[in-house]
């Protein structure tokens, strides 16, 4: 069982000076999902290398038992420091793909040829494919074979409006994910701010916010005929 999971290379929040990239918790509690199942992991990301972290994501308020176990962990922090380049990803090779959110994929993934390739290659051989918090934006330009948007007539859910307004950042953002995936046609809805919630549409899960990210990963590899091998 192969499951690539899919970060941003970008570091930048808007114009604000501040940094931003991937949301630890979002990558750590999918991470030992995963890796507590027996999949074999690979990440990566645009740029390839060490990608961003948003500090914020590591800050003592939001740190939680899986985000200490990887930062203690040497085999994840390693992995995490040499992502292979996404470029250079054959969809193919892998039974699921994983999307952490944190604000960098609004910039980078969200506009990436490469990640549109993996993530419509994916979702046209049959395979699983989960996105959490503001990951879902990045579906923003995905179609089907038919030319549609992915979204379109699907359930999903992904970071609201009032939980971007709630952190400040509804005029620094790009766009809004909650208003692109309505755009896109999607059947969207929402959970409690802050609470996990979880939609499965077919083979495609998204999840709210970080707290969703770990039953989004369940939900993952609900989908995966086998566990093992």
């Amino acid at each position: 069982m192969n499951i690539l999971i899919v970060l941003t290379s970008h570091d930048r929040l808007g114009d604000t000076g501040k940094p931003t990239g991937f949301w630890l918790e979002e990558l750590a509690a999918p991470y030992y999902r995963f890796k507590d199942a027996g999949a074999r992991l690979t990440l990566a990301s645009p740029k390839g290398g060490q990608p961003p972290l948003d500090p914020k994501s590591n800050e003592p308020d939001s740190q939680t038992d899986d985000t200490r176990r990887f930062e203690a962990d040497a085999e994840a922090t390693a992995a995490l420091a040499s992502t292979v380049e996404l470029g250079s990803v054959d969809p193919a090779d892998y039974d699921a793909v994983f999307y952490p959110g944190g604000h960098g994929p609004l910039w980078d993934l969200a506009e990436d040829a490469d990640s549109l390739r993996v993530i419509q290659e994916t979702h046209r051989a049959g395979k699983p494919l989960a996105l959490v918090c503001h990951a879902p934006g990045v579906l923003r330009h995905a179609v089907d074979a038919d030319g549609q948007p992915l979204v379109k007539g699907k359930r999903v859910t992904g970071f609201t409006n009032t939980e971007e307004d709630g952190v400040g950042l509804t005029e620094v953002v790009p766009f809004l994910v909650e208003d692109v995936l309505k755009a896109g046609g999607g059947d969207y809805s929402k959970g409690p701010d802050w609470a996990p919630y979880v939609v499965r549409e077919g083979l495609l899960v998204t999840g709210q916010n970080p707290a969703s990210s770990a039953p989004a990963a369940d939900a993952l590899l609900d989908l995966l005929p086998a566990r093992n091998g």
